[in-house]
């Protein structure tokens, strides 16, 4: 456009002969404002418009709109900042027009010279004109100097550079979860650059390959997890060791994964070494597990080679919890599985032998599993799991022989039975002793009395040394107090519904909560 702007025309009277023009004035003073000469033929602006809209794959209405800015620019440097002047170009014959736009105003409200006309000047120029109407002024063409020149380069460029990352943006933010290719283009401490084409992606150090190096010009595939707007342009963020990337891999490897007739239903991994995923088969009559790993492995084969030799677990996904986690930690094999849903916990015990590989190394092998199940796994060996289970055993039945003034093998039959508190026998249904071999409704009548008398004792030790710490009775009223919570609040110097009020939240969870 600049050099188009600035192309020579032949001299012409009322020229310098240093080159530069006289300025006319008109006869009542006012400077005129038709210079003479031409800015840029009407082919040549449409031929730069579309050149630049096709390089930067945008639309050339953008561009011409950029260029239109400029002619402004360079005109109100002219005439004056201080002049509303506005330019358009036709986009289909490259005609250029430049205005100076005035807004009619009353003659008591008249304040700016430049960009206001009085209405009773107005109604000079056309009767019809009221106030708040706008004149149009048509101005000349004129010729860019070489500061103007530049000036119309800049504003330009900058139109174009911020329609460009605009693109870019629209572009990529809706690709967000794709798997897309690029050319390595460069790489700085450890980012990747990748060449998208028409934009640039980075692979941060802590989304790449451990130990996976790229060279420029090397082809690339990764995960488009984010794409953020930022002043310098959009950012796109690509990830290699995300576990969503190898679920999109299986989906172009494995055609029943990308038809839904195979759903990976969770991933886990440890980039760069290994992973593990879970698959579940909506046809019974396909194996998930095969059809994953393919004809003598070649479509996991496939996956392995993208990700540099990661070894892939294959397992069968179950909607039994046990079940999926007991085969989350193959190819150890599990003994007995413990769940506690309320805290998403489980204990896995595993024989001795087995301990080390479903630990793995750096308990990388149960740590993956744990992020594949969503569960807090805890492994616990046999020998550990009997010798725990005999010491707890040990202390019910002493619990009982005390509490109920039972024998050791009436005590030990009690423990065996699955209760572990005096409070279970006291309170359980008739029914449940009944079932027990050998005991009868007398026998249970009997145990549950003596294990009422025993709480009831307890209680009022309880009640008696909550009244020598000094603990007041309107704090035994409170919902859900018990004489032996009582009697801890008042070795912690709980003594009145003041101090229980006045309780940190972290001294509630100390003292177990009420």
């Amino acid at each position: 456009l600049a050099a188009a702007a600035r192309r020579r025309r032949p001299w012409r009277s009322g020229d310098r002969r240093d080159g530069r023009r006289h300025r006319y004035k008109r006869r009542d003073g006012r400077r005129h404002m038709n210079t003479i000469g031409v800015s840029a033929n009407r082919l040549e602006i449409l031929q730069i418009a579309k050149a630049v809209a096709e390089e930067k794959a945008i639309d050339q209405s953008i561009v011409i709109e950029a260029m239109q800015e400029a002619i402004e620019k360079a005109a109100k440097a002219k005439y004056g900042q201080e002049h509303d002047i506005r330019a358009k170009i036709d986009s289909v014959t490259g005609e250029q027009t430049l205005w100076r736009i005035q807004t009619v105003v009353a003659d008591e409200e008249f304040e700016d010279e430049s960009k206001e006309l009085r209405l009773s000047e107005a109604k000079k120029i056309d009767e019809n004109l009221v106030a708040g109407d706008e004149l149009k002024e048509e101005l000349p063409p004129f010729d860019f100097g070489r500061v103007a020149a530049q000036t119309a380069k800049q504003v330009i460029m900058q139109k174009v550079r911020d329609a460009e990352r605009e693109r870019q943006y629209n572009e990529y933010k809706d690709r967000v979860g794709e798997v897309i290719s690029g050319v390595v283009k460069r790489v700085e401490y450890g980012h990747v650059i990748v060449d998208l084409g028409r934009a640039e992606g980075i692979i941060r150090r802590n989304d790449g390959i451990p130990r996976e190096n790229f060279q420029t010009n090397d082809r690339v595939r990764a995960y488009l997890y984010k794409v953020s707007r930022e002043t310098k342009g959009p950012q796109i963020f690509l990830s290699r060791s995300a576990p969503d990337f190898m679920v999109k891999l299986f989906a172009q490897e494995v055609p029943e994964v990308y038809e839904g007739v195979i759903e990976i239903k969770a991933c886990s991994r440890d980039a760069g070494s290994r992973a593990k995923i879970g698959v579940i088969s909506n046809d019974s009559s396909i194996d998930p597990v095969g059809a994953c790993v393919g004809m003598r492995g070649a479509r996991v084969q496939a996956v392995v080679g993208e990700l540099s030799g990661e070894k892939i677990d294959i397992i069968p996904w179950n909607y039994d919890d046990a079940t999926f986690i007991v085969n989350a930690l193959q190819p150890a094999e599990v003994s007995k599985v413990v769940l506690d849903e309320e805290e998403r916990r489980v204990e896995v015990v595993v024989a001795d032998d087995q301990f080390p590989l479903a630990i793995g190394r750096r308990g990388q092998n149960v740590r993956l599993a744990s992020q594949l199940t969503g569960w807090q796994i805890d492994l616990v060996t046999e020998s550990a799991d009997s010798e725990r289970y005999q010491r707890e055993f040990q202390e019910r039945t002493d619990l009982f022989m005390k509490a109920l003034d039972a024998d050791e093998t009436l005590a030990q039959l009690l423990a065996s039975e699955g209760f572990e508190t005096v409070e279970e026998i006291a309170y359980v249904a008739p029914e449940d002793f009944i079932t027990i071999e050998g005991f009868d409704a007398d026998v249970a009548e009997e145990l549950q009395e003596r294990a009422r008398e025993f709480l009831d004792r307890l209680a009022a030790e309880n009640d008696a040394k909550r009244k020598e710490l000094g603990v007041e009775d309107p704090v035994m009223e409170l919902e859900g107090m018990t004489p032996s919570f009582a009697v801890r609040l008042g070795e912690e110097g709980v003594q009145t519904l003041d101090d229980v009020a006045g309780l940190l939240a972290g001294d509630n969870t100390r003292l177990g909560g009420a």
